[in-house]
């Protein structure tokens, strides 16, 4: 763990086997220029989370990129999220073009930049291979978060995320059976099935953290004013799995309805959230808060 200029890099412990390996292997100067390449892919993170106001705790770094540890889980706008995620992948396409261009001025050895390509193009198309934490998960994530419930996003996004990472492992072991040896894949392929499978049992807190920053989310639409996303529901429906259907770019009026249709109450969101968050239980129902 290093800290430069305000901000702390850990090495995962994967990254550092990477290293290693390498430099035992006599691809030292090959595992150096890997490290820079991922260096400069999470720097671009760090620019544009820095740029927008975000916390960063730390950087950790992975053989094939970093993930930045911040504290908007859920809680800045979706289009944050997307610039932060693409910042990364985007540093590839200028160090690939320097390549190209230093290669045809002759400066430098020709097979260096080639593998400095090739590095580039295999770290830029394996973070955007949909699965968290890589970058394309973060994309994809993001989108869907334009198409569902909150809950849903999260919820589905590990899911696809768990199936891509067991592909992967399936795909290693297949080349094993062949006679290949495909260990780094089997490797990243187990570490993305464990983090998305730690994600999944941490899905209540994450959503947790996105009903606390609720409330500034929904200051900063109504301080421009929004359209309503009403959610139709019955009194019987219970607060959490309401708060369920809350979707991240949307503002809420919450309609509660009797068994003929009849308006029965209307709640704003921040009722339904601030009742939760007060203490009610999860299971109690909606017509808790106005009867």
């Amino acid at each position: 763990m290093i800290r430069l200029f305000g901000t702390t890099y850990r090495f995962h412990p994967l990254f550092t086997l990477v290293m290693i390996g390498s430099a035992l292997t006599g691809y030292f100067l090959e595992a150096i220029t890997l490290f820079g390449i991922v260096l400069v892919h999470e720097l671009g993170h760090l620019t544009a989370a820095n740029g927008l106001g975000w916390r960063v705790k730390e950087v950790q770094l992975l053989p094939f990129g970093g993930v930045l540890v911040v504290d908007e889980l859920g809680t800045v706008p979706t289009w944050e999220e997307l610039v932060v995620a693409v910042a990364g992948p985007i540093q590839h396409v200028w160090m690939i073009l320097l390549a190209y261009f230093m290669k045809m001025l002759e400066i430098g050895a020709g097979t260096w930049w080639d593998y400095f390509i090739e590095a580039n193009l295999m770290i830029l198309l394996f973070n955007l291979i949909p699965v968290m934490p890589l970058d394309g998960g973060k994309i994809m994530q993001s989108l869907l978060g334009y198409l569902l419930s909150y809950h849903n996003t999260i919820l589905y996004t590990v899911w696809i995320s768990m199936f891509l990472s067991f592909a992967i492992i399936v795909m290693a072991v297949i080349q094993l059976a062949s006679g290949q040896l495909p260990l780094n894949i089997l490797v990243i392929g187990i570490f993305l099935l464990v983090s998305n499978w730690y994600a999944y049992r941490q899905m209540p807190y994450h959503f947790f953290r996105f009903l606390i920053g609720r409330g500034s989310r929904v200051s900063r639409l109504l301080s421009r004013g929004t359209l309503a996303q009403p959610i139709v529901i019955t009194k019987q429906r219970t607060m959490a799995d309401t708060l369920k259907l809350f979707m991240r770019e949307k503002y809420h009026l919450i309609y509660i309805v009797n068994e003929a249709g009849r308006i029965q109450a209307i709640l704003p969101e921040q009722q339904l959230v601030s009742g939760y968050l007060d203490g009610k239980k999860p299971g109690s129902a909606v017509s808790d808060l106005f009867m």
